[in-house]
């Protein structure tokens, strides 16, 4: 029987809000035991030094000079990686040779599977060295390198955790709402991922545009305005759509041009329309219907996409909390999970979750100290 490791998994998503943390008690496989958990935040400038990330890698290729824009946020995302970890410890009463490893997902920049290329900045080896804990970083490039999306990489989590789920018959369909929104189908036998389309980003980019503010909290400035079909028609005619599963998204993929003749209302109105439908579209591709969707990460806070997407499926709509499930910290789990994985050689993707020709491995070690 396999140990079970007490290891930190660290996610930052697309949405640029800031670092989960979470503890996991797990032998990567069938064990997977929640312990403390916390977000640190990012202040406005290390998201402008993220936003500035992103644009400056638009232009560049896997073979270019990092820019200093992209080298100052990745120190700066590293150093808030390794201020979450220090927090959760004392969140936990541990010490750092009490964890095992930690899971380091670091912060997407640039994610272009049909190039064989994704970015994921942050500095494993500083992060082990700046918290005396070893580091499993850089998850995505093996499967992309060897033909797969690289994304999502969640849904062995889901399944296990479905697998210890009391009450939830499958098919089920998690969804995960980030800046991406993607959703992991766990059938009878079968296991199916993909990302659906836009999630949260291109509804925080139209709300920072217009209030100032990162987010539509609570979805307010969206239940204000009135959905324009004619541009929800158009964003929903998109290529991607029509594409067969496996399949990823870049953060940027989709933008706000299409509303971008509406008011801040209808505006945020029709792009929350429109993360609710494409979500609804991924029943095209599941072999039967979902008997239930549970929804993690931060959509699951807007009350007006929850209904929008409710109305949308003809099936019970639940919230991670519903299942017993920590749906702020649910990805940061799933990269503890995956970290002893990497470690035990064990696969983090398969052929029906992004799409790569056989069960594949992944993770870099950074040994501490």
């Amino acid at each position: 029987m396999a140990e079970v490791l007490k290891v930190i998994g660290l996610m930052s998503g697309t949405s640029l809000d800031g670092v989960d943390a979470a503890l996991l008690e797990t032998d990567g496989e069938a064990v997977a035991i929640p312990g403390p958990a916390l977000t640190v935040r990012y202040d406005g400038e290390t998201r402008a030094l993220l936003r500035a990330a992103i644009d400056a890698a638009r232009g560049l290729g896997e073979a270019s000079p990092m820019p200093d824009s992209i080298r100052a946020a990745e120190a700066r995302a590293t150093q808030a990686h390794a201020e979450a970890v220090t927090a959760l410890l004392a969140e936990a009463g541990l010490k750092a040779r009490d964890v095992a490893l930690i899971g380091f997902h670091g912060q997407t920049i640039l994610h272009r599977p049909e190039a064989r290329f994704t970015w994921q900045i942050g500095d494993g080896a500083a992060l082990a060295a700046l918290t005396g804990i070893s580091v499993v970083s850089d998850f995505r490039s093996a499967d992309v390198r060897a033909g797969g999306e690289g994304a999502p990489l969640v849904p062995l989590y889901h399944a296990a955790l479905l697998r210890a789920a009391a009450g939830l018959q499958p098919p089920v369909a998690v969804v995960n709402i980030g800046g991406v929104a993607n959703v992991t189908y766990v059938g009878h036998q079968d296991i199916l991922a993909f990302d659906t389309g836009p999630g949260n980003a291109p509804i925080d980019d139209w709300a920072h545009a217009h209030t100032g503010r990162p987010v539509d909290e609570g979805g307010v400035l969206a239940r204000t305005g009135m959905i324009d079909q004619a541009a929800l028609d158009a964003m929903l005619a998109h290529a991607f759509f029509d594409r067969l599963p496996p399949k990823s998204l870049d953060r940027m993929d989709f933008g706000t041009g299409a509303v971008g003749h509406l008011s801040p209302a209808d505006g945020a109105a029709t792009l929350t329309a429109f993360t609710a439908a494409a979500i609804a579209r991924a029943r095209e591709h599941f072999p039967e219907p979902a008997n239930a969707w549970i929804v993690c990460g931060g959509g699951r806070h807007n009350p007006v996409l929850m209904e929008a997407l409710r109305a949308r499926v003809n099936a019970p709509v639940l919230a991670a909390e519903d299942a017993g499930w920590r749906g702020d910290f649910l990805e940061a789990e799933a990269f503890a999970y995956l970290a002893v994985r990497s470690r035990r050689g064990l696969p983090l993707s398969l052929p029906t979750t992004t799409g790569v020709a056989a069960p594949m491995t992944g993770g870099k070690f950074h040994k501490a100290g």
